[in-house]
């Protein structure tokens, strides 16, 4: 096999590149959050609370979103609302700081949202790679009529 016509899987763009750095980012803002807030920022009980358990659903999609999964975008992408919710009612119904943080969950969630749909709209519009093994066919190597 010549490896000289081997091709090359299609490399992300740029906006692919992008949109999964702000997944990612979002996620762990959301994890880091998550922990921060039930833990020591402003817990239900004093000195932390089992609530903080509500952050290991989200440690799930990571290594996939790491991994480039379109499956994970997917899904996360739907995940994120029950967090969004919670940032909602918490945002409203909380008192100070606990109302600033459930905003702040709020801005994360819709971030990974936009950064999930844009990633799997963007890949959805690459074409596919050739197999690696595919021979690429070139105006040399056609035969000359």
């Amino acid at each position: 096999m010549n490896t000289a016509n081997l091709t090359v899987p299609n490399a992300p763009t740029r906006a692919v590149a992008a949109t999964r750095l702000l997944a990612v980012s979002s996620l762990l803002g959301l994890i880091g959050l998550g922990l921060a807030w039930e833990l020591w920022l402003a817990p239900i009980r004093p000195g932390g609370s089992w609530l903080a358990l509500k952050v290991l659903p989200l440690c799930l999609p990571l290594a996939g979103l790491l991994k480039h999964r379109m499956y994970t975008y997917r899904w996360v992408s739907l995940l994120v609302w029950l967090y969004f919710t919670e940032g909602v009612v918490r945002g409203y119904s909380d008192k100070p700081p606990g109302n600033w943080l459930g905003l702040i969950e709020v801005l994360l969630c819709l971030l990974l949202f936009v950064a999930c749909a844009l990633h799997v709209r963007l890949r959805l519009r690459q074409p596919p790679s050739p197999p690696l093994d595919q021979e690429v066919s070139s105006d040399a190597s056609s035969p000359a009529r």
